[in-house]
């Protein structure tokens, strides 16, 4: 072949989808070479375009064996560092190969800081050092007008500043990462003799430290009672419920005004009316669609940003990683319309919407210079999706429709009754014009509050008095949408790791829960050390502090060297003061881990002696696993059940429908987990046999 432009891209489906929009033909011819794809295409000359596969280079330590602190460290390939990134080596080899028969070169991985640094990297060491003449695509999705349009007006170097400041928060991120865990992993194995991997760092401290705070401030909750008057009146034959104007604190109080509301009738004092707008929502930055998906369909944000990224790449949406609110007109709201518009699910709507005079998104205050907010492209399935990929295309899609919308109108209602001089409210709202609404549904609802007709001066028919004992609540635990907005807003982590923290803190046992986030024993103790020894680094301020400085990097104002320099002066008191307080550290994470270690095997309560546990064991004679009792060793039961010997084994917090036994989950390769009732005689068993 003769000498061409190299393309290097993130991921083997982007790199298809640019070959087929840079050829000319759109046919562009696939080659394999040691398992490795890539792609030949010609425009205006020739063009090979070869994927990574995310990040093929990573920070490793240039000191042997585990010790710390550790603060000489280099960028290597991840083969090197990673035993499970084998594949790598030959990935670079032919990257590498395929780099010197290339007159041009071009990074065409994701315009954000992650694909900015896996384009940088395999330019700089896969590639001989060609970094500082490449070009940059830029685009927000993968449709092959965007595509060809980036080819075109290519960037003439890559965002040096934005990769700068990337890499210093790889090299910080890792520093901390790195001294803190093996700080951490080494008191308790030296404690205890044996092996539990622990972390912490610069963003997952102050995490595991807001769900800490929150979990104490629970436990530590002293309830107040207090007293609710409710009244049952009817008007006009229509029942409602109106509520006492004041919260009572005193029981003598609550009790006299009750027994004071003692009439058969009570009357309208007031009627207030008022009519006001809700404007549409503002388009998509990745974590209001991980919080909205959260709230809608229960998915985790780490679950919500694999689908996005699985939609992008299926150049259904536009790049989801991104902080913007923002939809600017060079997208072609009218072009993106009449795509919708073929599909039946969205036609009615999009036809809707291009019958106005003009355009105009409601948009938000978020800006990100490098991509635009949240948007469907247009493009409709070229395959069956998923479900939840359908629900999260949908969402997308209406969302995009929601706001263009018109406000919604609103009517609020305002009632105040006098029941023997004790004023009683009743609010309600009810929507006068949809609005925007019309195109979000069912993710939203209308409000529509049935009343009869109201005028002051009005008799109603009081039919009972109801006083009601509470108490006051804790504030509730965090769950993934409320954590994802904490960190947020308290400018921990960025948009695209935030989700992959929370995941963090789940994997290392720190968390348990799903719909409502428990910190776990473990998990204290981890914050509890990291907070008497080292505070500074469980704060949210050090984070924001750093977070701070990589942006003054990206605009030329600080210098990575600075940072690095802060960043590894902190580290030495840090790790100097737990080196030496490091057995006490152990002793402290010691039992919380052999707990977490076992509540990761328990399975249950023994059904027979209704004392011990069940739990996963092996046998010392054959090797095989099988759930036991726990009383099994004291010589007071014997239950035990058969496990399967390939896959891993789970327990489940759910009991079977069937017996209510205890179950497990039995994850094999390539295979959807089964549910497995411990029960040999479960009904479900015998039903599955006939």
């Amino acid at each position: 072949m003769e000498k061409y432009t190299l393309v290097i891209t993130e991921k083997p489906d982007a790199a298809n989808r640019i070959a087929i929009a840079l050829d000319a033909e759109g046919k562009p011819k696939k080659a394999v070479s040691n398992g490795v794809p890539y792609y030949q295409a010609y425009r205006d000359g020739n063009i090979v375009v070869v994927p990574a596969l995310g990040h093929l280079y990573t920070i490793t330590s240039k000191q042997k064996g585990r010790g710390y602190p550790v603060f000489d460290y280099q960028w290597v390939p991840r083969y090197q560092a990673e035993r499970k990134a084998s594949r790598i080596r030959v990935w670079l080899k032919v990257i590498a190969q395929l780099a010197k028969d290339a007159e041009g070169f071009v990074d065409a991985c994701d315009f954000d800081v992650e694909g900015s640094i896996i384009g940088y990297t395999i330019l700089k060491y896969a590639c001989g050092g060609k970094e500082s003449v490449a070009k940059r695509m830029k685009y927000s999705t993968l449709t092959k007008e965007e595509l060809q349009e980036s080819y075109t007006h290519l960037l003439p170097t890559l965002d040096f500043a934005l990769i700068e400041a990337g890499l210093t928060r790889h090299e910080v991120d890792w520093l901390y990462g790195i001294n803190l865990s093996r700080a951490l992993t080494q008191a308790a194995q030296n404690c205890s003799g044996q092996y539990a991997t622990l972390s912490t760092g610069r963003v997952q401290g102050p995490t595991l430290r807001f769900l800490e705070a929150r979990e104490k401030t629970i436990n530590c909750f002293v309830p107040t009672p207090y007293w609710i008057i409710t009244a049952k009146i009817t008007i006009n034959d229509t029942a409602l419920e109106v509520e006492y104007e004041k919260t009572l604190e005193n029981k003598a109080q609550a009790t006299a005004i009750k027994d004071s509301c003692k009439t058969k009738e009570g009357q309208i004092e007031t009627v207030t009316v008022k009519e006001f707008e809700q404007n549409p929502p503002v388009p998509f930055d990745l974590g209001a669609l991980q919080s909205e998906a959260y709230r809608i369909f229960k998915y985790t944000p780490m679950r919500t940003s694999k689908i996005a990224q699985h939609l992008y790449l299926d150049a259904l949406i536009s790049y989801p990683r991104t902080s913007s609110q923002k939809l600017p007109p060079s997208i072609g709201y009218k072009t993106i319309l009449k795509k919708l518009e073929k599909a039946p699910a969205y036609a009615k709507h999009a036809l809707e919407l291009l019958s106005k005079p003009s355009l105009k998104p409601n948009e938000g205050k978020k800006y990100d210079p490098a991509h635009p907010a949240i948007y469907p492209t247009g493009n409709l399935p070229e395959k069956p999706l998923d479900a939840s990929e359908r629900n999260i295309f949908d969402l997308v899609v209406k969302r995009f429709l929601a706001v263009f919308g018109e406000p919604e109108i609103l009517q609020s209602i305002k009632v105040t009754i006098s029941i023997n001089g004790n004023l009683f409210s009743l609010n309600a709202a009810r929507t006068l014009a949809e609005g925007w609404v019309h195109f979000y549904k069912p993710y939203v609802q209308l409000k529509d509050a049935s009343l009869p007709p109201l005028t002051e001066g009005q008799k109603v028919s009081v039919k009972k008095v109801i006083l009601s004992d509470n108490f006051t609540k804790p504030p509730v635990r965090y769950n993934p949408r409320s954590l994802l907005l904490k960190m947020e807003k308290e400018e921990i982590g960025t948009k695209a790791t935030r989700a992959a923290t929370i995941q963090t803190l789940y994997d290392r046992k720190y968390l348990t829960g799903t719909d409502s986030l428990f910190v776990s024993d473990l998990g204290f103790k981890v914050i509890e050390v990291l907070s008497k020894y080292c505070p500074t680094v469980v704060s949210p301020e050090l984070t924001r502090k750093l977070e701070g400085e990589m942006n003054e990097i990206q605009q030329g104002n600080q210098t990575k060297q600075n940072v690095l320099q802060n960043a590894t002066e902190t580290l030495k008191l840090v790790t100097s003061e737990l080196k030496e307080k490091e057995a006490a550290v152990g002793a402290q994470l010691s039992q919380p881990i052999q707990k977490a270690r076992l509540d990761e095997r328990t399975v249950g309560a023994c059904p027979k002696c209704h004392e011990g546990k069940l739990v996963i064991l092996r046998s010392k004679k054959t090797g095989k696993r099988f759930v036991g009792c726990t009383n099994y060793f004291e010589g007071k039961c014997n239950t035990a059940f058969p496990l399967p010997q390939t896959g891993t084994v789970k327990p489940l917090a759910t009991p079977c429908k069937s017996c209510g036994s205890p179950t497990v989950a039995v994850y094999l390769r390539s295979r959807r987990p089964w549910k497995l009732c411990l029960n040999p005689n479960c009904p479900s068993k015998g039903a599955r046999k006939k």
